[in-house]
């Protein structure tokens, strides 16, 4: 199979590596690594700096860091992954009615989308975590829905062009109806944006993840999330600052790893770039 220019480049090359090695960390780490190894704790050996026995050091309760990023990272990227999913299931409908259908219906749905808008996301998602209360599922939920605006826009602006397109008048001039034009013709059309959209969100899922945990507002204890393991490490960044640096390195490698990885498949799907990829 021929790789598209955009995945031969550098930049393609490094964040689809990236993104491949966590996504295996993830989903092999649980599996390859005993619980107990993440969670056993050595009081004579906290806040142990990098050795031989612990490549990373140790936190504040003697728990190998390695063990516990690793696990951390199925944590985290299952927070995110879901939190775009469902942002996907609900923001896809709604732009692509909006889209498709215009006039009335398209105001009304993207007057309650701007509403959403008019919040940063992180604030909106520390605001429905604070209501519903801090733990895993409520997390995915905060972060779905403040990151359901965003899709919403994305598939709008491509549904409103698609629409237009001599295609889908033809299709409508021979007498399709609407669901079959918006799930034949448009549908398959925008996907490409929104897979695009999909990975560059998934980077600041991440993000907004560690930021819930940092704050209190995430995973809560005894699960180990990245953002949950750079709050614990808050009381001892001047004695040991490698208990913030590994966490907060695999969340910096990560988002990069996504960031690049989704510019280099924008490259690839888009017809308008492709060429110059």
């Amino acid at each position: 199979m021929k790789v598209p220019p955009a995945f031969r480049s550098t930049k393609g090359i490094l964040g689809t590596a990236i993104v491949l090695i966590v996504l295996s960390i993830a989903i092999l780490a649980p599996i390859l690594i005993p619980a107990d190894w993440a969670t056993r704790m050595d009081m004579r050996a906290r806040l142990s700096p990098p050795t031989w026995a612990h490549p990373m050091g140790t936190d504040q309760l003697g728990r190998d860091l390695m063990f516990r990023v690793l696990l951390g990272a199925q944590t985290s990227i299952f927070i995110a992954a879901a939190a775009v999913l469902m942002s996907i299931v609900i923001g896809l409908p709604l732009g692509l009615i909006s889209g498709y259908m215009g006039r009335t219906t398209d105001n009304v749905l993207m007057r309650l989308v701007d509403t959403l808008l008019s919040f940063p996301a992180l604030l909106l998602a520390l605001t429905i975590s604070a209501i519903l209360g801090p733990n895993l599922q409520n997390t995915i939920i905060a972060i779905g829905i403040a990151f359901t605006p965003f899709l919403a826009r994305i598939i709008r602006g491509e549904a409103l062009r698609v629409a237009q397109m001599p295609y889908v008048e033809a299709a409508r001039t021979a007498g399709n109806s609407d669901l079959r034009l918006i799930t034949l013709h448009i549908l398959p059309n925008i996907m490409p944006a929104v897979i695009v959209q999909a990975t560059i969100s998934l980077a600041f899922a991440i993000l907004a993840e560690a930021g819930l945990s940092f704050l209190g507002l995430g995973t809560q204890p005894p699960d180990a999330s990245w953002g949950l393991m750079i709050q614990a490490s808050r009381d001892y960044l001047d004695r040991a600052p490698w208990t913030a640096l590994v966490p907060g390195a695999a969340v910096a490698l990560t988002v990069l790893g996504l960031n690049m990885f989704g510019d280099a498949l924008r490259d690839a799907l888009d017809p308008r770039t492709r060429g110059a990829a």
